[in-house]
């Protein structure tokens, strides 16, 4: 089946509408698709060819940002509803299940094993038999580091500057610059300047740029 990712079956529109569906011909396509592209990805992550790495994410996802890398292997339901922004590093065998879109902000970085899961499933078995399914959109916002292991669960959204504890199961949403951790993931502390080690310079954008900035300079 030839499929268009711009003119999505009834199905999947529901999908991403976070509606009750299921699974059609086109959605087996779009996952079809997805897994050739990450394999490609794979081929060229291998030779280390950059551009085509990067043409190839631009191909397999909704959007990303430059400068974003993924260590294969990774795993995606359909690709297209993951919006990945500038700067993020997703570590060995990440799992992202796109039934519903999936937001992640910029400098996002992820332990190895990190999963990302939007799908629901019925509680009642009858439904379940008949392959009904839905899905909850998950956002996480800039500045986001999740250890290995962690997993977010449908529907919830992290904000800016978290940090998600190793094998932290994230059930509800996480306010921007808190540590969470545990199963489920709870705000152990939050986010301040006392929290900067004492790098060599000051831990900054701007002091980075000055830096490299002073290090080109004696280069010359």
């Amino acid at each position: 089946m030839i499929v268009d990712p711009q003119m999505p079956s009834p199905a999947f529109r529901d999908m991403v509408a976070g509606k009750p569906y299921r699974p059609d011909d086109y959605c087996s396509a779009i996952t079809l698709r997805a897994e050739n592209l990450v394999q490609q990805y794979t081929q060229y992550y291998r030779a280390r060819d950059e551009q085509g790495m990067s043409t190839t994410l631009e191909e397999l996802l909704g959007s990303v940002g430059e400068g974003t890398t993924f260590r294969p292997h990774m795993d995606f339901d359909y690709g297209i509803n993951t919006f990945v922004g500038s700067h993020c590093f997703f570590n060995y065998g990440a799992v992202i299940l796109d039934v519903a879109p999936v937001y992640i902000g910029d400098y996002f970085m992820a332990g190895p094993g990190v999963q990302i899961l939007t799908p629901t499933h019925p509680l009642n078995p009858a439904d379940r038999q008949a392959y009904w399914e839905a899905g909850l959109p998950i956002t996480i916002g800039n500045n986001v580091w999740a250890g290995g292991g962690a997993i977010f669960c449908p529907g919830v959204a992290v904000g800016d500057n978290c940090v998600i504890g190793a094998g932290s199961v994230v059930t509800k949403d996480i306010p921007a610059n808190s540590v969470a951790v545990g199963n489920p993931a709870r705000l152990i502390k939050t986010v301040t300047e006392s929290d900067r080690p004492d790098y060599p310079h000051p831990f900054s954008v701007h002091s980075l740029t000055l830096a490299e900035t002073g290090a080109n300079n004696d280069e010359r």
